[in-house]
């Protein structure tokens, strides 16, 4: 990846090593900087500064957790909106209307909303458990992959290990 056309200049060099000081990320860095990430990289480099990648691995945990846990609270509030929603199809409401030719704005009270109405709520409910099933199913489904490649990895260690066994015929 290219560097960025302009020189870095020694102010940003201290910045470089300033906030690689307190902790911060190249990526954050290279934001921080308004500088691409390469760039940031290659000066950290050579000023003799390196990133940890333990680090990163724990920020990267913790999002994720907490992508979880963001995912779970809004598919709970699409729940609750739509039981919310549900309810209103047996309400009593007030239908708007303007009309007429003079345009005139018209309200009745009503037992429930019309049809249409309710057609719609229904629709909408659908629509909010349905999303919230989706978020739901991606968190529970995630550690399939993880399987995957576990088991992936097992089954290239033993390739790995076979191929390294001596024939047959010198056992």
């Amino acid at each position: 990846m290219p560097s960025d056309q302009r020189p870095v200049t020694d102010q940003e060099r201290d910045q470089i090593r300033d906030l690689h000081a307190q902790g911060l990320g190249c990526n954050e860095i290279a934001r921080q900087i308004g500088r691409n990430r390469w760039t940031v990289s290659t000066h950290a480099k050579a000023m003799g500064l390196s990133f940890d990648r333990a680090r990163t691995r724990e920020a990267t945990a913790a999002r994720a957790a907490d992508n979880a846990a963001t995912r779970a609270q809004l598919a709970s509030d699409l729940l609750a909106d739509a039981a919310r929603l549900r309810a209103q199809l047996w309400e009593p409401c007030t239908i708007h209307s303007f009309g007429g030719r003079d345009n005139v704005y018209n309200e009745h009270p009503v037992d429930e909303p019309p049809f249409r109405d309710k057609r719609d709520i229904m629709s909408t409910v659908g629509v909010a458990v349905e999303k919230a099933l989706r978020l739901t199913d991606y968190d529970a489904n995630s550690g399939a992959s993880e399987a995957r490649s576990m088991l992936s990895s097992i089954a290239e260690a033993l390739e790995v290990a076979a191929a390294n066994l001596p024939p047959d015929d010198e056992a």
